[in-house]
């Protein structure tokens, strides 16, 4: 299994970059907070998926990240691109506490998944987290549903959230943020 790649990147295509690797070009599908920019050199960790239609070589900016994904897919029902997708739309961390503490209405508003999927996946990995150690407040629940109050479609709120650097914190930081990215 390929779990790590270094290369230059040469564009950004939607769902993923191109990294030179050893002189091919080798599409990686990431996370579009996670897309490095392209002439950058970049160390990616990596999970290879094998199945029916090929192989796809998904992409993280650190460990914590892929192991995240990977235990996205321990969830039944749940494939490398539906697991991206989960990622894609919040931070690690946020959803590592939000899974934590089986709090489904931050992983149905924010995330974006159905009652069922989101019950299913707080069951089946809540064990798995460390939900006193992850910090997780409703920040984000709070600055999702102001952003909807003001008119914001719910996927548009959605990606304004996905769209907000990780080291801004606070619920008033956040929504500044989310607004000035809109």
């Amino acid at each position: 299994m390929i779990r790590q790649i270094r290369g230059i990147v040469l564009e950004n295509e939607p769902g993923g970059s191109v990294i030179e690797v050893a002189g091919w070009g080798v599409f990686v599908h990431m996370a579009v907070s996670d897309m490095p920019t392209p002439g950058t050199e970049v160390s990616l960790m990596t999970y290879l998926a094998v199945g029916q239609s090929g192989m796809d070589l998904y992409g993280f900016t650190n460990a914590l990240d892929r192991r995240f994904f990977e235990q996205l897919l321990t969830v039944s029902g749940v494939g490398p691109k539906t697991a991206l997708s989960i990622l894609s739309r919040a931070a690690r961390e946020a959803l590592e506490g939000a899974i934590g503490k089986r709090d489904i209405s931050y992983l149905t508003r924010v995330v974006g998944l159905g009652k069922k999927a989101a019950e299913k996946l707080a069951v089946e990995l809540s064990e798995k987290m460390e939900a006193s150690a992850i910090p997780h407040d409703d920040a984000d629940a709070e600055v999702f549903d102001t952003l909807v109050a003001l008119g914001y479609t719910e996927r548009e709120a959605r990606k304004a959230l996905a769209a907000i650097p990780l080291h801004v914190s606070g619920r008033d930081a956040r929504l500044k943020a989310a607004l000035s990215g809109k």
